[in-house]
């Protein structure tokens, strides 16, 4: 679908699966997680449980490391009927602090597409999650110079959206989001008619997905990695030079 980004002046990025890796590290933890009660329940039925554990607990913990800790042992005390060892328990923690100490690895052309993309709009950050989690992996990124802007959200909503572009000033018609979730980064925005490009990562948490009829008709661009925004963002901005020539 054609998208025009000739009046775009404000550019922001999701972080998570976005900027740096993220997902992968949550799947990896679910598997630890199941592999620990075993003894208790198929690795599947676990999975499924610890999913429904999490967004029954949603509205309370939030996003981010630490209310998966809690909804972890949670699950754990529920499908053991409070019979779970206290060493299990422990290694569950030992999960959290794992993930929490993970390297910030970033993906594929994050740094070239930031640099380049500085000189020519302004840019912010907008994640959701936990605040501390979050500006620790953006200390750990080295990525924090490139933002004007950096807001940690309690959910990424048309409303959420809303509110902050109110508060930074900056029309919805003027303001492009970039992430990989459909859900959280992409149709909110375009509902908002502001513009949206989806750069999908290979992992997407259930929680995140969105069927297809959900997303039919709505006007955003996907591409395979960041690099490929800085031709289409080039190419609007040469139309409008050419534009203003005439």
């Amino acid at each position: 679908m054609e998208v025009e980004y000739k009046d775009i002046k404000v550019i922001g990025f999701d972080a998570d699966d976005t900027l740096w890796v993220n997902e992968t590290y949550f799947r990896d933890a679910e598997l630890a997680f199941a592999n620990l009660l075993s003894c208790y329940e198929t690795v599947n039925k676990i999975d499924q449980e610890l999913f429904r554990k999490e967004m029954e607990n949603l509205p309370l913990y939030g996003y981010g490391v630490k209310g998966f800790v809690l909804s972890m042992v949670e699950m754990a005390l529920e499908i053991s009927n409070n019979n779970v060892p206290n060493t299990t328990m422990q290694s569950i923690l030992e999960i959290g602090k794992d993930m929490l100490n993970k390297p910030v690895e970033l993906l594929e052309g994050v740094q070239e597409v930031l640099h380049t993309l500085s000189n020519d709009f302004r840019l912010i950050l907008v994640t959701k999650g936990d605040l501390l989690d979050q500006e620790r992996k953006l200390d750990k990124s080295g990525l924090s110079d490139y933002f004007h802007h950096i807001e940690v959200l309690s959910d990424k909503q048309e409303a959420n959206y809303s509110k902050l572009l109110n508060h930074l000033d900056i029309r919805p018609s003027e303001f492009l989001m970039i992430g990989n979730s459909l859900k959280s980064d992409i149709l909110p925005l375009v509902n908002i008619k502001a513009k949206a490009i989806h750069v999908p990562f290979h992992t997407t948490w259930l929680h995140e997905q969105v069927s297809e009829s959900q997303a039919k008709h709505k006007k955003y661009r996907t591409v395979n990695n960041l690099l490929e925004i800085l031709p289409l963002l080039e190419k609007n901005k040469k139309r409008e030079t050419v534009k203003n020539e005439l």
